[in-house]
């Protein structure tokens, strides 16, 4: 997987221009680990096995849905260096429209941002209190967000989510991953309808 440079990885918003964040609609998002570190458990036989840092990023995603009445939570796995998930936002506005972006935390009140920038410093001040490292970052500075345009594409990042572990060797997050041309042409081509050609995170 190739590392990261300042010079390839511009650190800029691909968020759509004008859109608003805080409106009704369903959010698939993806946060990275600080450097993709494997912080927060492994996958045994296809299935997660969160240590105490995962649990934390648990318990702090749950806990954010009986904080904020604007948001349902769906769909989420949590990864050994990466979490995704599904976020339904209600509130009063227009119809989604399709776009993906790499995003940064521009806080507006009950938004995508908001909910993101408090579950991130919630889990972070968490864990590192449990490891005893006052500052130590435990994201990646961005996170990467996508606004599901039907019910047809929800439902298939939903199965994406699901069976995230059991892919987990052939997943392109997994340093060690394996080449596999059935995944790529299965699960490879929604991450790029997702993601764009390539998955690439911005730190």
């Amino acid at each position: 997987m190739p590392q990261y440079s300042p010079t390839t990885h511009q650190r800029h918003s691909l968020r759509l221009k004008g859109y608003d964040y805080s409106q009704a609609g369903a959010y698939f998002v993806t946060i990275c680990a600080y450097n993709k570190e494997y912080l927060f458990g492994d996958i045994i036989n296809g299935v997660t096995r969160m240590n105490e840092y995962g649990k934390t990023v648990r318990e702090k995603w749950l806990l954010s849905s009986k904080l904020r009445s604007e948001i349902k939570l769906d769909e989420f796995v949590i990864m050994p260096n990466h979490f995704h998930a599904i976020v339904i936002i209600w509130s009063i506005g227009t119809n989604t429209v399709g776009a993906n972006g790499r995003s940064p935390l521009r806080m507006k009140p009950k938004s995508l941002s908001s909910l993101m920038a408090g579950f991130k410093s919630s889990a972070t001040s968490r864990i590192n209190g449990l490891r005893n490292s006052p500052g130590v970052p435990v994201w990646q500075r961005n996170y990467y967000e996508h606004i599901v345009r039907n019910e047809d594409e929800l439902n298939r990042i939903r199965e994406y989510i699901i069976n995230n572990p059991l892919q987990w060797q052939f997943d392109r997050e997994n340093p060690r991953h394996i080449p596999d041309k059935a995944y790529d042409d299965n699960w490879g081509r929604l991450e790029e309808e997702i993601y764009g050609k390539t998955k690439k995170l911005l730190p």
